[in-house]
């Protein structure tokens, strides 16, 4: 049995009835980021790479025997969906070498296990004390689902794009008219933004027909 992105412990039983065991795809670098979120939890600890890992299924959460291995880089750039896409196509290579070439099992070292939690909505609220550095990894991260957000005049406000630049002020103020909010450690430039129940837009028409003005302070 072949399984990806499982979301549950199978019971001894179910894990011993194939003969050569149940197989998982993956997507860390095992034992770094076991757990539900591994592809998101990469990004926002700005990892420089992740990848696949092949591996067999045991009680515990990830903690199965390892068949393969590939490595993924992960850019400045790189957002969730475009990781997702990139560790499918290794996933799939790596799944069929396994199938056809029944390599032989590594336990896992002890050493560098880390958890991805499963992401809940309450993670995508933007905290304007954290580095601009860390916020920006958010958005990349935590984009479609469940997505990253502020809070204006009342209104849940999606942001799915940003970008760092220079600049100083107080956490949540915004420093001109053009969506440069300051953080915790640097701004932040809005990018793309949506309102409830509306199409993401770029800041720029976005900010035309909701203005954030130079000296505001975002919740």
């Amino acid at each position: 049995m072949v399984g990806v992105e499982v979301g549950l412990i199978l019971p001894k039983a179910m894990l011993d009835a194939p003969r050569r065991g149940c197989l998982n795809i993956h997507a860390s670098l095992l034992p770094r980021w076991r757990g539900a979120g591994p592809i998101q939890a990469a990004i926002l600890a700005g990892d420089a790479e992740t990848g696949i890992t092949i591996m067999r299924m045991e009680e515990g959460l990830d903690t199965g025997p390892m068949l393969l291995k590939e490595a993924v880089p992960i850019t400045p750039a790189t957002t969730t969906p475009d990781l997702h896409d990139a560790l499918s196509e290794a996933g799939a290579r790596l799944i069929l070498r396994a199938l056809d070439e029944n390599p032989a099992a590594t336990p896992q070292p002890e050493a560098g296990v880390t958890y991805a939690p499963k992401l809940t909505k309450k993670d995508g609220r933007l905290h304007w004390a954290e580095p601009a550095v860390a916020l920006e990894r958010r958005i990349r991260a935590i984009n479609p689902w469940p997505g990253t957000f502020f809070m204006l005049k009342g209104e849940a406000i999606r942001v799915s794009a940003a970008s760092i630049e220079a600049g100083q002020g107080t956490p949540g103020e915004a420093l001109d008219d053009a969506g440069l909010i300051a953080c915790g450690d640097g701004p932040l430039r809005l990018a793309r933004l949506q309102r409830p129940g509306r199409a993401a837009m770029p800041a720029d028409a976005f900010l035309r027909g909701l203005p954030i003005p130079a000296g505001s302070r975002l919740e």
